[in-house]
């Protein structure tokens, strides 16, 4: 775990919460993981209100559900509704390519964009994968913004929150970046020679390869978290 309760002063809520978030993230604690106050307060050395600030935020972030009277649990994936999200993100970011390879791209943008993941094609063994699944979100979101419609942003903006969870299952091989990396240029190259179908399919086997890798994860941990349970039983 990150912290030791002897190597730390007091934390705010804030900086539990961003502890904990980690935790859940990189599913060091599985769906399911139960956590209370009394665990939490001895761990980090802090009285119950910051404990209880913490909780509240994962709560609202949608990374935990609180359970009366049983304290708090690591949200279980739902599947059906994570395919659903893809859906809504895939058919909106597919209009953004479109009116992006139709109307031309600020080529600013296209240029840091395509900057930034040509050097992380380049430099794949030193790329830190958090660091590239930052670029990942930030390449697509620029994408959504360059076409100046804030209502389909905004849309997209909230998808990508729901999702940033699971999402982080995604690229954690640097084969994977590499895949992510060449299939950025592609979209980015497509938009900028004006192909509209040819950005649209990049851009669908970017999104489609994200997803069956996110499936194979909420599988994969599933059955990590049903064979950890049967073992302490």
């Amino acid at each position: 775990m990150e912290m030791a309760k002897s190597q730390l002063s007091p934390p705010l809520g804030v900086d539990i919460f961003s502890v904990l978030q980690k935790r859940i993230i990189r599913w060091e604690y599985p769906p399911g993981h139960r956590l209370t106050e009394e665990s939490l307060c001895d761990e980090f050395g802090v009285s119950r209100s910051p404990i209880r600030e913490a909780l509240h935020t994962l709560v609202e972030n949608g990374l935990v559900d609180k359970e009366p009277h049983r304290g708090y649990r690591v949200k279980q994936p739902n599947m059906q509704e994570i395919n659903e999200l893809y859906d809504v993100r895939l058919a909106l970011e597919l209009f953004v390519v479109e009116m992006l390879a139709a109307r031309g791209m600020p080529s600013a943008d296209w240029q840091r964009l395509h900057n930034t993941w040509q050097a992380i094609l380049d430099n794949l063994s030193s790329t830190a994968i958090d660091f590239a699944i930052k670029k990942d979100e930030e390449f697509h979101e620029t994408l959504a913004v360059t076409i100046g419609n804030q209502t389909l942003v905004q849309l997209l903006r909230d998808i990508y929150e729901r999702l940033h969870f699971i999402r982080m299952t995604d690229i954690t091989t640097f084969e994977r970046l590499k895949i992510t990396s060449e299939q950025h240029l592609k979209i980015l190259d497509c938009i900028k020679a004006g192909a509209v179908d040819r950005a649209q399919e990049a851009l669908r086997m970017n999104i489609e390869v994200g997803r069956t890798n996110v499936e194979q994860a909420f599988k994969e941990v599933l059955a990590q978290a049903y064979m950890g349970h049967r073992s302490s039983t």
